[in-house]
């Protein structure tokens, strides 16, 4: 067993009820939940997206919208403004390029305003269940602690870990590191004396 495989054994065990904390009811809706969550939290993604959803909770309806309209709705959301200017682009691409469906490929996907590899990758992972190994920024800090990868970029990171992981365990993975970097391995003053990791984690040896 490699270390990565060890370390993925570890937290399934730790946190068996991992899971994606967006809330959505179509791969659309976690298409732009996602875009929404670019460096802001779950949470507030969700207090949004309780309401635009309500209103506008499919391709037809968020389409018909211009970009004002679409600031004004997701106001509260960091970077609304570029956020607004993606989601209006992505909405006519959908219809003119898919016939208003979510693709299933990577390759269809990142050609989508807004869309890049790691959106792609929550995409296919949780609506789909097709494996990849997206990597945010909880992902790339816990795995790059851990040395589990040498690499500075997240798709690199991303590309490391799907090395080293079985295929089967990608998806789940994504989901544990994302729960043990907000729960223990915090960006600032991580829990390392409560960590269940800290006897095979490079960050805390060396702190």
């Amino acid at each position: 067993m490699n270390r990565a495989t060890n370390v993925y054994l570890m937290l399934s065990e730790e946190y068996p009820n991992a899971k994606c904390e967006l809330l959505y009811d179509t791969p659309f809706q976690l298409l732009i939940s996602t875009i929404l969550s670019g460096q802001s939290t779950d949470k507030s993604v969700n207090n949004l997206t309780k309401d635009l959803y309500k209103e506008c909770p499919d391709l037809d309806s968020l389409s018909k919208l211009s970009i004002e309209e679409l600031e004004e709705k997701i106001r509260k959301i960091g970077l609304y403004k570029n956020k607004s200017k993606s989601i209006y682009k992505l909405c006519k691409e959908l219809i003119a390029l898919y016939d208003g469906e979510v693709p299933k490929t990577m390759e269809e996907l990142i050609i989508l305003s807004g869309v890049g590899r790691k959106t792609a990758s929550v995409v296919l992972a949780e609506a789909f269940k097709i494996p990849t190994f997206p990597v945010d920024t909880h992902v790339y800090r816990v795995t790059k602690r851990l040395g589990l990868s040498k690499s500075n970029t997240v798709d690199k990171v991303s590309d490391d870990m799907m090395k080293k992981l079985p295929k089967k365990y990608w998806i789940n993975a994504h989901h544990l590191f994302i729960t043990h970097g907000r729960k223990i391995c915090s960006s600032r003053n991580p829990k390392c004396d409560i960590c269940i990791l800290k006897k095979i984690c490079n960050y805390s040896t060396d702190d």
